[in-house]
């Protein structure tokens, strides 16, 4: 069970979650989710997640929250419309495409880590283009941890004894 956004009744896991939603959609997009926020909290910007959650929350509805873990989905992102069971309509084609799969369809395997973002020269809002930059920035470190930690991880199976 989580909360529905007072805005757009968009579900949420927790008053966390819908801190951030309401925060990020609001200095992002602005309209109704930074109008909402501006009427019901003064300081909405300067607040910890926890704290704006304190003062959220209370306007919110409860609503249905579907809890999706990796290993009940396919692999990629998740259908956030998909049914309790975890099954999304797929077009496999009629084949497997579990972990262990070999093959692609074309597709490119490892996608650019800002893939799909806008280009924040392109953006004319300054504060979205520096969050933009940001965003990227994160994005780009997270990708070089992920690639360290696999290398460390090939290394220590090579070390491993063979059983």
């Amino acid at each position: 069970m989580g909360y529905a956004c007072p805005v757009c009744d968009t579900p949420q896991r927790d008053g966390e979650h819908l801190a951030h939603h309401l925060a990020f959609t609001a200095m992002l997009h602005g309209g109704d989710h930074e109008s909402w926020l501006d009427e019901r909290v003064d300081d909405w910007s300067e607040r910890e997640p926890t704290a704006l959650a304190a003062e959220v929350t209370p306007h919110a509805e409860d609503a249905e929250y579907d809890e999706v873990f990796e290993d009940t989905v396919p692999r990629g992102r998740p259908d956030v419309g998909m049914g309790s069971g975890g099954e999304a309509a797929s077009s496999d084609h009629g084949h497997d495409h579990g972990r262990g799969s070999a093959h692609d369809h074309g597709a490119d395997p490892d996608p650019a880590p800002d893939a799909g973002v806008p280009d924040p020269d392109a953006v004319d809002d300054p504060t979205v283009a520096e969050a933009l930059r940001e965003a990227r920035e994160l994005t780009r470190e997270g990708a070089a941890d992920d690639g360290d930690a696999g290398a460390e991880d090939e290394a220590d199976d090579a070390d491993a004894p063979d059983s």
